[in-house]
């Protein structure tokens, strides 16, 4: 689907490739980026657009010479890994929910944390250039090497998905844990705290940043980066784990070769050459689809998911969709469904059927399949999974 351009008066346009309108509040949230004096060309919308903090979730941001910190968001370098196996769905039966059991003993959820710390985690190289963080993360030190290798909560996940054509994927969902969150809101208050010092009028106190070429700006960035590194490795870690626990159940312990691989965040930024010129670019629950570039886009737990390569749109900046999007908050989902709804929206699922997890129904999130349909000028689908087994931050 073409995008559309929003009509709304602002000093860059807005364009949106989903198909509905947006409300009230998200028109002003779209409004208030787009206004920004060094956004640079255009603000994208990508299909799963929804409300955020400072700016929309599913949004990717283009500027020149600045960086707002609320909007690369608290969960930095939040995103996916996916890797295919080389065998087929018949290898699990029977297997599952034991497959279940071992992936959350093996993998801390939600607030916990590793009692032990493996090899692979101490060795990491990113462990040097801890001291040279922001002051207020020093404490975390201990923290942030027993949390690498787990998976968090909210709408984190773990997986073993089948596709069209019964291959087996190994699928999961997190980002930067305690201590990306912990580094992003350090920044986001020097932001706030600088644009109140320097009087600058801001629509939403969210949208404050940094400048290029400041003190505040280079040790925001190094942070951002580092904490964007921790993110992908902590999949690489868990995603490590959880193929040895598949290949207890259907190789004997044998390691196997993956048919593909791909680790992609989509809360983070990065620098990017946009028509022809250098730019920092925000993508704040969007993934980079440039040509050849895999993604991942899942539905929700009950849904369909994608494997995607990138068209290398560049209207988009060259990204697509994150995943559904939510339709409702989770506390709407938890006020309209009940858990016989949950139970009946997961029919097929290997997954613990309780009312914590009511948040998180598939019924609470947009069509995976309508999301799609907008963006294939965006992206070609490479792989169509379907979830047998979930096991939820």
């Amino acid at each position: 689907m073409p995008y559309e351009k929003l009509e709304i008066s602002t000093p860059k346009p807005v364009l949106s490739w989903a198909n509905h309108a947006l409300g009230e509040k998200e028109t002003k949230m779209a409004e208030n980026v787009a206004s920004l004096p060094f956004v640079f060309k255009h603000v994208a919308l990508m299909p799963d657009v929804h409300l955020g903090k400072g700016a929309l979730v599913g949004s990717v941001i283009a500027t020149k010479e600045a960086i707002i910190p609320a909007a690369v968001g608290v969960d930095i370098g939040c995103g996916m890994a996916a890797i295919k196996m080389p065998f087929k769905a018949h290898k699990l039966e029977g297997k599952l929910k034991q497959i279940r059991l071992d992936i959350e003993a093996a993998i801390p959820v939600g607030f916990s944390e590793n009692k032990e710390v493996e090899t692979t985690v101490t060795n990491w190289q990113g462990w040097g250039e801890f001291k040279e963080l922001h002051q207020g993360v020093q404490h975390q030190n201990n923290k942030a090497l027993k949390q690498m290798g787990s998976l968090g909560g909210g709408n984190h996940f773990i997986e073993v998905c089948v596709d069209t054509e019964n291959f087996v994927w190994l699928m999961l969902h997190s980002g930067s844990r305690g201590i990306g969150n912990l580094l992003a809101q350090q920044h986001i208050e020097t932001a706030k705290d600088l644009a109140k010092l320097a009087e600058i009028n801001l629509a939403d106190k969210d949208l404050a940043y940094f400048v290029a070429g400041t003190r505040e700006f280079a040790a925001y960035w190094h942070d951002l980066q580092w904490a964007q590194d921790y993110a992908r490795f902590n999949r690489d870690v868990m995603m490590n784990r959880f193929k040895r626990i598949v290949e207890k159940h259907v190789a004997g312990g044998k390691s196997v070769k993956p048919l593909l691989e791909v680790n992609c965040h989509h809360n983070y930024a990065e620098k990017e050459v946009h028509f022809g010129e250098d730019v920092y670019v925000t993508r704040k629950g969007a993934v980079r689809a440039d040509v050849e570039d895999y993604g991942i886009i899942p539905g929700s737990m009950g849904a369909k998911s994608f494997i995607v390569k990138g068209k290398g749109n560049a209207e988009s900046y060259c990204s697509c969709s994150h995943g559904a999007g939510r339709l409702m908050s989770r506390t709407q989902a938890k006020n309209v469904f009940t858990l016989d709804d949950f139970v009946r929206q997961t029919d097929g699922v290997e997954c613990r059927k309780d009312e914590q997890f009511l948040d998180e129904i598939p019924g609470a999130y947009k069509s995976i399949d309508e999301v799609m349909s907008q963006q294939s000028d965006l992206v070609e689908v490479v792989a169509t999974l379907k979830q047998v087994v979930c096991v939820k931050g």
